[in-house]
């Protein structure tokens, strides 16, 4: 693929200021084509240059800092006791019961608290979520589908290391750990 002249980029960029978008979208701008430095365009009589001249290359944008969410920081010897069900939490949170905005509220409440006492591990309790063959709409399980969301969106992020189904004795399928990051060293 060919990078546009001088005259085809201006000619382009008239195009595209008349276009009008269908509907709103965001489409990220692109960068405008370098304009050809009057030196760099062949001179009539000038001997004509033989072969590829490579295209000059742009300095690579770093992507920005990729920042680990729950649930992607935990070593291998977490996540097997974890599924041995060979922990024991520090404390739990029960949100049976609850309405979605009391819920979250004791959720936050929760996090601060365990946090505050240095607490790793926390048993979060939630209810089972609705088996596949119910009948659908259903009210049940709106607060386990929500936790996720809950979490990433907390203020409390940065101190969660992972989120992980809890064993059966715990609670199984009605529950989940939340596995809390150990305080930094000043």
């Amino acid at each position: 693929m060919r990078s546009l002249n001088s005259d085809e980029a201006l000619l382009w960029q008239r195009v595209m200021a008349s276009v009008r978008p269908l509907r709103a979208a965001v489409v990220p701008a692109r960068p405008a084509p370098v304009p050809v430095a009057a030196e760099t365009l062949p001179t009539p009589g000038a001997p004509k240059v033989r072969g590829r001249v490579p295209p000059v290359r742009q300095p690579a944008v770093a992507p920005p800092p990729v920042r680990k969410g729950p649930g992607e920081t935990l070593d291998g010897g977490w996540d097997k006791r974890l599924t041995r069900g060979a922990v024991i939490p520090d404390s739990s949170i029960d949100l049976h019961g609850h309405t979605l905005a009391s819920a979250h509220a004791m959720l936050d409440r929760g996090l601060e608290r365990a946090i505050g006492r240095g607490d790793r591990l926390l048993l979060l309790v939630t209810g089972k979520p609705p088996r596949p063959e119910s009948e659908r709409p259903h009210a049940r399980g709106a607060i386990r589908a929500a936790i996720a969301d809950w979490l990433a969106g907390s203020r409390h992020a940065d101190h969660i290391a992972a989120v992980r189904g809890a064993h059966p004795r715990h609670g199984g399928q009605g529950a989940l750990y939340i596995v809390i990051r150990r305080p930094r060293e000043r």
